[in-house]
This record gives structure tokens, sequence and C-alpha cells, in this order.
């Protein structure tokens, strides 16, 4: 089930020679709703401080689909897509106030240690927070 994540305006300094909204304030947009879509879940992001825990992209599938220009309003809506021990694999769709599609993402993050590098497994609340947003079991693939 995708939940809305972010809200935005497209602003004179984010766009390119081409006028319109440019790559990476859709990747910053992509990268905002990631945050609040596991803070939805149940990542608390002052883990980051108490338990020097967090997330880090690994994977990024981006399509445009259409246009944004300046004074443009847009919400990125997300969902989970899958489940694994230690990621998690997002889609987030930027949709303008119109509704149409104007690009969508398939992200795949790993929890992460930050002091030691390495992944670690998602915790139970997040896990949990992703089995109560899933609607039918095989929408989502949720492994142990």
């Amino acid at each position: 089930m995708a939940i809305p994540t972010f809200n935005g305006v497209v602003y004179p300094s984010q766009t390119d020679a081409m006028g319109h909204m440019t790559v990476q304030y859709y990747i910053a947009a992509f990268d905002q709703a990631m945050w609040h879509l596991v803070s939805r879940l149940g990542y608390d992001p002052e883990w980051r401080n108490a338990r020097d825990e967090g997330w880090a992209d690994v994977r990024y599938e981006i399509d445009f689909r259409s246009e944004l220009r300046v004074g443009d309003l847009y919400t990125v809506e997300s969902e989970v897509v899958d489940l694994g021990r230690t990621s998690l694999k997002s889609k987030h769709r930027l949709l303008a106030r119109s509704g149409e599609l104007a690009a969508e993402i398939l992200m795949t993050s790993v929890y992460f240690h930050l002091k030691e590098r390495k992944s670690i497994a998602i915790p139970d609340s997040v896990r949990s927070g992703v089995r109560a947003l899933t609607v039918s079991s095989d929408a989502t693939n949720v492994s142990a």
C-alpha cells in the first residue's frame, strides 16, 4: 500500500537549462520520502546517534515520465516492495498536482551499522511496521 511521504514545490533554482526540475532534485525528493517512509515503519532517526544505526542506499532504478516546471506542486507516494534480513526495497512515485506521474524510483536500501560500516538485521519494529502497511501477503515479499 502506497502512503504519502513528501510534498514539494519546484523553485527556479531547481531547474536546468531545459526549464524543468533537474535530476538532483528528483533524487532529493525521493531521499526525503525514504526517511519519512522508514520513520512511519518504526525506524527512529535518533538511532543514528543512540545506536549508530541507519540506512545506506545501494541501488536506484529511475524512470522519468513527465516534466515539472517552476511553481509546480508535487507529492511523493511510497510503498515497500520487498523486505529481506538486512535490506528494504521501496518504490516511490513523484506525482504532479494533477496526479500525472513525473518520475518513479525503485530503491534498495540496506540497514547499516554506522561505525562498523556493515549491514545488520533490520529491527523488529520496522518489520512490524512493514507488515502493518502490507494489505496482502501477495503484494509484498516479507521474509524472516
